[in-house]
């Protein structure tokens, strides 16, 4: 059976386009740039004594599956995939939080709890506009909560407990109107608790013990019935 020379072109541009949807297929699966480099720029800042992190230099963040990063299981409308969650708890890492993890502006999910990281919290995590749950708990963290914390109108829950953090909290919390749980024990957080505070919506744990706080506990306490703190 012979082809026309019409048929022929026919098969031939056929071929030629499904060749082209894999490759681009192909192209669209890697982690947008961007968060690449992101993630090795925080590598590079951390101490990893046990190895954890020695995939971080192999293939692709989220099709190679580097350890603690999890992805969306989909690229995204720019053609990427793109980091979800950070999970990098309980594994001796020590050193400083690098400011490029701001760059990972989908992640929903960041967990460092129990480790041994040093340094101020990155002001830049105030980009992560996606940022549901902000995990820093049973550190070494110092300096004072950053402002651009309050930028995180999705966070569900911040917990920072058991670090060294010092200061004042920054009256820009009061923006949080999504934040059920609210863990700052065991710190030296100075200062008084700004009023607004209490005015948040959702809030329903609160942790505050063992601080420096000054002044008295303000009278909008009460019309939180559904508070523990």
């Amino acid at each position: 059976m012979f082809l026309s020379e019409g048929h022929m072109h026919q098969v031939v541009f056929s071929l030629w386009f499904c060749f082209y949807l894999v490759l681009i297929a192909a192209q669209d699966n890697i982690t947008d740039p961007t968060e690449v480099e992101a993630l090795k720029a925080i590598k590079e800042r951390l101490i990893d004594p046990n190895g954890n992190l020695s995939n971080w230099i192999r293939g692709d963040p989220c099709t190679s599956r580097w350890t603690g990063v999890l992805c969306f299981n989909e690229t995204l409308i720019d053609g990427y995939l793109h980091v979800q969650e950070l999970q990098l708890m309980n594994l001796s890492l020590s050193e400083n939080l690098a400011p490029e993890i701001g760059s990972l502006a989908y992640m929903e999910r960041l967990n460092f709890m129990w480790n041994k990281i040093t340094g101020s919290i990155p002001k830049e995590i105030g980009n992560i506009k996606s940022l549901v749950l902000l995990l820093l708990s049973g550190n070494l963290l110092t300096g004072s909560l950053p402002d651009e914390l309050g930028f995180l109108s999705n966070l569900d829950r911040i917990q920072i407990d058991q670090n060294h953090i010092s200061g004042p909290l920054p009256t820009s919390f009061a923006n949080l109107n999504k934040t059920k749980h609210f863990h700052m024990n065991n710190n030296s957080i100075s200062g008084k608790i700004p009023p607004e505070l209490w005015r948040l919506p959702k809030l329903a744990h609160f942790l505050l013990d063992n601080n420096n706080l000054s002044g008295y506990l303000p009278p909008e306490l009460s019309k939180l019935p559904t508070i523990t703190y």
